[in-house]
């Protein structure tokens, strides 16, 4: 047990406001010591509650003293630090001898009386200096251990940490991919709502106007067989002289007047959309109407340089002893497609790679080639362009800036001449790109491209 020297060194160094040992013991003029952070906040509560008192009363004795008068105890400190250290030599329990020697057995510290008393009786023991370094080795050993397994445990939370990052951001991605897919298919089937029931309105109209017609036409006839009875009755009414004058001409023409059956139009819809296929296979729908294009020579540019089989094109150096036509592009390095659309819907694919610049679309026959052209619907260009700078852009009057969020190798077109629809499709994902607006096409339409540097524009065959 605690001997009393020690147990009254302890008193006289424990604080008497905490219960604690002193932390920077200072003394006041009664000679009482406390801690410096205890007196000084006991201090200040009394100023708070008497914010007028000048001198306070010591907390044991009531002796007063001022503020000013607190001095650091420094012996008082020592003697904590040396109860301190006391502190660290544990003693025995049953004995209160010191804890010298370390019992293997048991794994316990005990003292001398222990190791000769029963219960430590023919154990193997040691001194604590010398059992200390070999514990002391396996618990570094231990420590290492643990602090390759904290290691281990931190690089996993961190994978963890980063598989959590990347899944959320996988999953992002494509919740975005599937919101832009369903966005681009609601924009293609509106697009079609709007060309099919502009169809079936026109339709309409056509079969109404004939039918119209022949109504008009019975109505004619009705009334001249109305005109011929009223004759016939007033004749046949009157007496035998009148029933007999010109009767053989009056019956020939009676006889003669015949109502033809007017030609009955069909009632069978030829404008008819099967919406779930449209809905299931937008690319097939589009190859329905796909037509295999190839590149007019006498339209190229002087820069422009083609294949043999006129399916792609690659601006290079310019070109001498090039026939001469008026056909041919002058100012821009642009060249038309052979194929001429008038009416009909049809539809052809450009394979655009990786390239950093392009122009696609259709254009009027008698577009202006020797001079600066403005590629608008205005002066009879519809087009899309790739831009290094500005990206994808619809060129309208203003351009129309396209948020494209994946690049399209293959851009497909499609062009409705009686509905005036020209739209644009990414060929990589099956999505809308562009719908320019309604027109109204006065000339033939071509194929339109213009070349850009390091981009060379291939025409893939329908059959693949």
């Amino acid at each position: 047990m605690a001997s009393c020297p020690a147990t009254k060194m302890r008193e006289e160094a424990t604080c008497p406001i905490c219960l604690h040992l002193m932390t920077e013991p200072v003394s006041i003029n009664c000679g009482h010591s406390y801690c410096h952070s205890c007196i000084v906040r006991f201090l200040q509560n009394l100023c708070q509650m008497q914010p007028w008192l000048e001198t306070f009363s010591c907390p044991q004795c009531r002796m007063p003293f001022g503020m000013s008068s607190l001095r650091p105890n420094k012996q008082l400190g020592s003697l904590i630090e040396a109860i301190k250290e006391m502190d660290c030599e544990m003693s025995c329990e049953n004995h209160g001898e010191k804890l010298h020697l370390f019992c293997e057995d048991e794994g316990q510290l005990i003292c001398w009386r222990c190791e000769r008393g029963p219960q430590h009786k023919g154990h193997v023991t040691a001194l604590v200096e010398d059992a200390c370094q070999g514990y002391k080795e396996q618990l570094q050993k231990a420590v290492t251990k643990l602090k390759q397994l904290e290691e281990e445990c931190m690089n996993l939370k961190v994978f963890t940490a980063n598989r959590i990052t990347e899944w959320n951001e996988k999953i992002e991605i494509q919740r975005q991919k599937i919101q832009s897919d369903f966005e681009n298919l609601q924009n293609f089937l509106h697009e079609e709502e709007k060309c099919y029931l502009w169809k079936l309105e026109k339709e309409k109209e056509q079969t109404l106007r004939r039918l119209r017609d022949n109504e008009a036409n019975l109505e004619q006839k009705s009334h001249e067989l109305k005109s011929h009875i009223l004759e016939l009755e007033k004749k046949s009414q009157g007496s035998a002289q009148k029933l007999l004058q010109n009767v053989k001409d009056t019956l020939s023409r009676s006889w003669a007047v015949k109502v033809e059956t007017p030609e009955i139009p069909s009632l069978n819809l030829l404008t008819v959309c099967n919406v779930s296929e449209l809905y299931f296979d937008v690319k097939k729908m589009l190859r329905n109407y796909q037509v295999s294009v190839t590149l007019d020579p006498d339209t190229a540019h002087d820069e422009l340089i083609l294949s043999e089989d006129r399916r792609q094109v690659t601006r290079g150096c310019p070109q001498e002893n090039l026939a001469i036509s008026s056909r041919r592009f002058r100012a821009l390095p642009c060249i038309l497609g052979c194929e001429s659309f008038t009416s009909g819907r049809y539809y052809f694919e450009v394979d655009v790679g990786e390239g950093t610049g392009w122009d696609l679309g259709v254009c009027m026959e008698n577009v202006q080639r020797d001079t600066d052209m403005v590629l608008t619907p205005q002066d009879g260009f519809w087009a899309i362009r790739l831009c290094r700078k500005k990206g994808y852009i619809a060129l309208t009057s203003p351009l129309t800036f396209l948020p494209l969020t994946e690049q399209p190798l293959v851009v497909g077109i499609f062009l409705d001449c009686e509905a005036g629809v020209i739209s644009f499709y990414n060929m990589t994902t099956g999505s809308h790109i562009f719908t320019f607006p309604k027109a109204s096409f006065s000339d033939t339409l071509r194929p339109f491209f213009q070349v850009y540097q390091y981009s060379p524009l291939f025409l893939p065959p329908v059959d693949e």
